[in-house]
């Protein structure tokens, strides 16, 4: 009964979320009526344990959620963004339309722009040039996912993105974290989905299939020539990667920084600075990018622009540290049921390659599909199951870093599911529905999610990192 009462929570929470409630106020109702069904106290199970992970998982990464969408609506409000993508989808022109769009993409997410404003930027100018190359308006969408959602979210080392961050709190690893693996993992994600909506244009092409007639949010580039230079518009994403880089590979922190604060009996300091450098890092990286963009763009924001743009900034970056604050917090009420161990045995009892990496793939991919977020289901898996991991893992002698890196990518696996929120604000940017484009996405999920288990075999026969 216990264990029916788990699974009948989450796919409560799954179908609410499908539906567009919000997992903010549904989250812990299902997380409670699990609780219920298994005998736990209603009322200090949402106090004590779903608002105490919840509150735990804020303290630790708001300021990266806030500085991350400060940086990104900067960049966007400022037209830097812009700038970019039209310089490289003008760059390499209507014969590699694709290609094109897919790299503005990931340019602007491995530079720290959020998946969010990657979106806003690069549809105009997509639509222009699949236009003029008469090129299927429906692959839009799976040429943008291919080149925000996946190799430079997830996959790449140094990525700012918070799913390679997430892994250095409960792992003690950098962002740059089994870097050959997860480049190459990286580029197999982007070599296969290139051919795959390559293949699907030249099925289009042959079947006398254009552009088509659109009507939906069917976008005009006004004042092209106001938009930067892509060289001034790259300095802020150049920036966050150098001084990213510095603060976490090249700067000696003192291991005797948090000494004094845990000497004051602080609620929630972090065990030792090596779980917090990458948060540092990246703070200070952002914060260097926030200013550097508003310097090189100020003269481009409407009188007030810069508070409207820092504002909006910050209030978005409440609701996405809050949708994944609760799926944290639902998380640990169900890893506290009695019926959760089955579950977690049956997970952790996973021992395909005598390592515990694909008993973290299956559980971190599982559970960024239920919750339709990469973050909030890597989340969830690492706070129930990464000491179990990482004791296994050295155990047997293996770094933490490839335990880092395969969490990161199974976590952008199956988190692209229908529901995800990401996926659904892409398709209605431009214009289309789930049937028109879902597909090419789905297949980019299945891509990227075989992918993790191709890193993992590389590393259990090759031991690279």
């Amino acid at each position: 009964m216990e264990v029916i009462g788990i699974l009948l929570s989450l796919f409560l929470l799954m179908f609410f979320a499908y539906r567009g409630f919000s997992v903010i106020l549904f989250a812990p109702v299902f997380a409670l009526l699990a609780a219920s069904l298994s005998g736990l106290a209603l009322m200090p199970a949402y106090t004590e344990l779903f608002m105490a992970k919840a509150v735990t998982y804020i303290k630790s990464f708001f300021p990266v959620f806030l500085l991350g969408a400060v940086f990104g609506k900067v960049m966007e409000d400022t037209g830097l963004a812009k700038g970019i993508a039209r310089a490289i989808i003008q760059g390499l022109g209507k014969e590699r339309a694709i290609l094109a769009v897919v790299l503005s993409g990931a340019v602007l997410t491995y530079g720290g722009v959020s998946l969010f404003v990657v979106v806003f930027a690069v549809y105009p100018f997509a639509t222009a040039l699949f236009r003029e190359a008469d090129i299927p308006k429906r692959l839009i969408p799976g040429a943008i996912a291919l080149g925000a959602f996946t190799f430079t979210m997830d996959s790449f080392p140094g990525t700012p993105q918070i799913q390679n961050l997430i892994p250095t709190n409960f792992f003690g690893t950098n962002i740059y974290a089994a870097p050959v693996s997860g480049l190459l993992g990286g580029l197999a994600i982007l070599a296969l989905g290139l051919t795959y909506l390559d293949r699907r244009r030249k099925a289009a092409l042959a079947a006398g299939e254009g552009y088509g007639n659109h009507t939906i949010n069917e976008p005009e580039i006004k004042d092209e020539a106001a938009l930067p230079h892509w060289a001034i518009s790259v300095l802020p994403l150049l920036t966050v990667l150098v001084v990213n880089f510095v603060c976490t590979q090249l700067f000696n922190w003192d291991p005797n920084l948090l000494a004094p604060f845990q000497a004051m009996k602080l609620p929630l300091v972090a065990a030792s600075v090596k779980n917090v450098i990458s948060i540092w890092a990246l703070i200070i990286a952002l914060v260097s990018g926030i200013i550097l963009a508003i310097a090189l763009g100020f003269n481009r924001l409407n009188s007030g622009g810069l508070a409207k743009a820092l504002n909006a900034g910050a209030i978005g970056s409440l609701l996405a540290i809050m949708n994944t604050a609760s799926e944290v917090g639902y998380g640990n009420v169900i890893a506290s049921l009695n019926g959760f161990k089955s579950i977690s045995s049956a997970l952790l009892g996973i021992k395909i390659g005598g390592s515990p990496l694909v008993s973290e793939a299956v559980s971190v991919t599982t559970l960024a599909g239920v919750t339709g977020s990469a973050s909030g289901g890597m989340s969830i898996a690492l706070d129930l199951m990464a000491k179990d991991w990482l004791a296994w893992a050295n155990s047997i002698g293996m770094s933490p870093e490839i335990l880092h890196r395969v969490a990161s990518m199974a976590s952008g696996g199956m988190d692209t599911l229908p529901h995800n929120g990401a996926v659904i604000t892409l398709l209605a940017v431009c214009g289309l529905t789930h049937r028109d484009s879902y597909r090419d996405i789905f297949t980019l999920t299945v891509i990227k999610t075989i992918m993790v288990f191709g890193v993992i075999l590389f590393h259990t026969l090759t031991g690279i990192l």
